[in-house]
Parts: C-alpha cells; sequence; structure tokens
C-alpha cells in the first residue's frame, strides 16, 4: 500500500461515516463479508421455523416450546463452548461448529422437503443446530483480538453488529418471497447454502492455537469464569447493566398486544404492525453503524456504555408513552424504538470492546460465551417480565415504567462503580502479538 492509499485507508475511519480500516485486515474481512451471506440466511431459518411448528401442530403452545429447547443448549453449550474456545486452536473450533450448522440446517431441509411432520425429530434438529450455534458465536468472538489490532476492535464490532442488523433486515424480508414460493424447505436449502460461505472463512484464517496454560474444558475452567468476572467490577458492571436492559427494558413481547390494541389497527393489520416494529429497532442501529466515525475516538468506553444503555432507556420509555396517543402515535412509536436501536448499537460496540480488550487471551471465550449467555437469557426474562407486568398494570405502564428503570439503573450503577467512569482505553497497549500475522499492506505503525 503506497502512501496514498496508506492516507485514503486512514480517512476511511474519520468524519461521520463508518470505520472502515479493519476491512483492511483479510481475516477479519473473509469473516466480516460470510457474516453479510449468513446471517441473512440464518433470519430464514428463524422465520421458517415456528411457521413449521404451526402448520404441523396448528398449536402456539408448540411453537412457545420452540424457545425452551433453543435455550438450554444455548446456554450448556455458550458456557462449555467458551470453555474450548480457551483450549482449542479457535480456527479449527470454528470451522468444526461451521460444519456443524451446515449439517442441522441440511436436515431441517431434508425433513421438510419429505414432510416428516415429526415436532420431536424438529426439537432434536434444534437442539443440534444451537448447540453449534453456541459453540460458534463466543469463539468468533474470541477471535478479533487474534487478528486485529487493539485500536480497531471498536471499529470491528461496528461493522458486526451492523452487518447482523442488516442481514436481519434483509433476511426478514426475503423470507416472506421464498417461504411462499418454496415454503420451509426452501428457506432451510438457502440457510444450508448461505452458512458454507462461513465455512469458507473459517477454513482460510490462520492458525490460533490456544496462548494460555489452560489445558481442560471442564466444570472448573466454567467456572473460572464466573469467577473472573465476579473479580473485576469493570466486567462485572457491563454484564450487569447489559442484563437490566434487557430484563427490564426489551418489550418485544407486548408488540402483538399493542399493535392491536394501542394502536387501534384494523383487521388483518396487526401483523404488519408488529414487523414494523421490530424492524425499527435494527433500522435504528443499521443508521447509528452507518454514522459511527467517532466510534475509533473515543476512549472512555465504560462512560460510553452507560450513555447507550441510557439512550435506550430513553427510547423505549418514549415507545411506551406514544401508545397513549393510539392509532395516531404509530410513526412517533417507530421513532423511538429507532433511538433505543441506536443506543443498542452503542452499548453493545463498547461493551464487547471492553470484554475482548480487558479480559487476557487464556480467557476470552469463556467470557464470550457467559456473555452470549446472559444476552439470550437476558431476551426470554424480559420476554417473561414485561408479560407478567402487563397483564398486571396494563402495556404502556410496564413499557415506559421499564425504561425508566433502565435510566436510573445506569445513572446509579455509573455512581456506585466509579471505575465505569474512570476507564480509559489506551490505543498504545495491543491486545495480542499475534495480530500481526494476518494483514495486507498494513503500516507497521498503526500494531
Amino acid at each position: 500500500m503506497g502512501s496514498g492509499d496508506e492516507s485514503k485507508s486512514e480517512k476511511s475511519g474519520s468524519g461521520i461515516w463508518i470505520d472502515r480500516k479493519p476491512l483492511a485486515y483479510p481475516a477479519f474481512r473473509r469473516l466480516w463479508l460470510s457474516g453479510v451471506v449468513s446471517i441473512s440466511g440464518a433470519q430464514l431459518t428463524v422465520i421458517a421455523v415456528p411457521l413449521q411448528v404451526y402448520a404441523i401442530t396448528g398449536s402456539s403452545a408448540y411453537v412457545g416450546l420452540v424457545g425452551v429447547f433453543t435455550l438450554a443448549p444455548l446456554i450448556v453449550f455458550g458456557l462449555w463452548g467458551g470453555a474450548l474456545a480457551d483450549v482449542i486452536d479457535r480456527r479449527k473450533l470454528l470451522l468444526g461448529s461451521s460444519y456443524g450448522m451446515v449439517l442441522a440446517t441440511s436436515l431441517l431441509f431434508v425433513q421438510a422437503l419429505l414432510s416428516v411432520h415429526n415436532i420431536w425429530l424438529l426439537y432434536a434438529i434444534l437442539v443440534l443446530q444451537q448447540a453449534c450455534i453456541a459453540i460458534n458465536q463466543p469463539t468468533r468472538n474470541a477471535i478479533f483480538p487474534r487478528i486485529l489490532p487493539a485500536q480497531h476492535i471498536a471499529a470491528a464490532n461496528t461493522l458486526e453488529m451492523t452487518v447482523i442488523q442488516i442481514g436481519g433486515i434483509v433476511g426478514s424480508l426475503a423470507a416472506g418471497v421464498f417461504i411462499a414460493i418454496g415454503g420451509p424447505a426452501l428457506a432451510y436449502l438457502l440457510d444450508s447454502a448461505a452458512m458454507l460461505v462461513a465455512v469458507w472463512a473459517a477454513y482460510t484464517l490462520p492458525a490460533l492455537p490456544p496462548s494460555g496454560q489452560v489445558t481442560k474444558s471442564g466444570l472448573r475452567e466454567i467456572s473460572f469464569g464466573l469467577v473472573y468476572v465476579s473479580s473485576h467490577r469493570l466486567i462485572m458492571a457491563v454484564f450487569v447493566i447489559d442484563l437490566i436492559a434487557m430484563v427490564a427494558g426489551l418489550p418485544r413481547a407486548l408488540f402483538p398486544e399493542m399493535a392491536e390494541k394501542s394502536f387501534h389497527t384494523g383487521p388483518g393489520e396487526g401483523e404488519m404492525i408488529v414487523g414494523v416494529l421490530f424492524a425499527a429497532m435494527a433500522i435504528g442501529s443499521v443508521l447509528g453503524g452507518v454514522f459511527s466515525g467517532w466510534v475509533p475516538k473515543v476512549r472512555r468506553h465504560g462512560v460510553a456504555v452507560i450513555v447507550g444503555v441510557v439512550i435506550w432507556g430513553v427510547g423505549i420509555t418514549g415507545f411506551g408513552l406514544s401508545a397513549l396517543l393510539g392509532s395516531g402515535g404509530l410513526v412517533l412509536a417507530v421513532f423511538f424504538l429507532a433511538i433505543a436501536g441506536v443506543g443498542d448499537l452503542i452499548s453493545v460496540i463498547f461493551r464487547s470492546t471492553m470484554i475482548q480488550q480487558i479480559a487476557t487471551d487464556d480467557v476470552r471465550g469463556r467470557l464470550q460465551g457467559l456473555f452470549n449467555v446472559t444476552v439470550a437469557g437476558g431476551q426470554r426474562l424480559g420476554d417473561f417480565s414485561h408479560g407478567i407486568t402487563a397483564a398486571l398494570v396494563g402495556t404502556t405502564i410496564a413499557v415506559s415504567g421499564g425504561g425508566v428503570l433502565v435510566v436510573l439503573a445506569a445513572i446509579l450503577l455509573l455512581l456506585a462503580i466509579p471505575i465505569t467512569y474512570r476507564y480509559r482505553f489506551d490505543p498504545t497497549c495491543p491486545t495480542d502479538e499475534p495480530a500481526a500475522l494476518d494483514r495486507e499492506s498494513v503500516p507497521t505503525k498503526e500494531l
């Protein structure tokens, strides 16, 4: 890369636009590009599964059981997968779990194509799929600090979160078309094909052997991840505030009821309104990602997490109050959900960056596994808490009250754990020397 190209690369992360410098590293670029395809494909399966379950059983109760069957392997294999990522070559682990995801989705395709109509077989395949996903995700996230310099981790997380949201939007829109054309079988087939791109990206990674002295991945090593988090107040703080934000401030379980009752929709409009409400958060996150050129300049990552959570809480509070306006409040509701999406993006970017940078490499996998379990569990606890609260006090109070609680909790945490405010990221301290293993004409001074 000549001096002109170097200057151009540096400018790609300046101003208001998203920082693209991590894409100069081939390993990360391939992982990111594979995510664009595989996440869009995965969303096809996310939508096809409940549709197929309902078509087989005609019961929403069986659809609800999908959450139970997918949460258990997500927790068990999320924790164990994180421990494995600290003792096994992460390239091999990512590749193996990617193969497993292709196998599971292919089995979904076969059973749908043959019209097996066995709900328990479908659940069993979903358990296999979620187990592979639970191992794959913490491994993938723990790889970033090994293939990128420290100063590019925040930008990499921004790119990752943005593509996840874009993939969710594209996949959701495409799902309706493809499922209408070929049913769930076509959706599963396309997801299987998309996952092959993730296999390719994992295959082309450099060797990433464990850098620590841990040689086992048993209960003792898994529990050490919990001990590690509890002994580091800063990491504990970001875990706690994230859990509070989801349990108290994620009202997605109330979207159907609010679409029907709060916004006074007519016959046949409820489903469309629900889709719009879900899309609003994702659109907000995507817009926040596109205009995220400021992210690499932030040094107070702890404060940034709190600011993101406060924005999330304000957005959710506004969304809840907008329901008081009836059908006239729908546009305002979408606006506030988009604001919440921006706050969520900010919080996730800096929370992930802190976990990846503060933790030593020999424990990163376990922390990523624990983080993924916290997210999955928090989302489902949020569904439960909002459902119970709404039944007692109504949707408006449940949603807006939860948003206010999130804001207050974020402020109290900042005051109770001062290190959250004092922590500053030092870009001159590299995360791991192996980042230099795979780079494409990147100036040495950036390392």
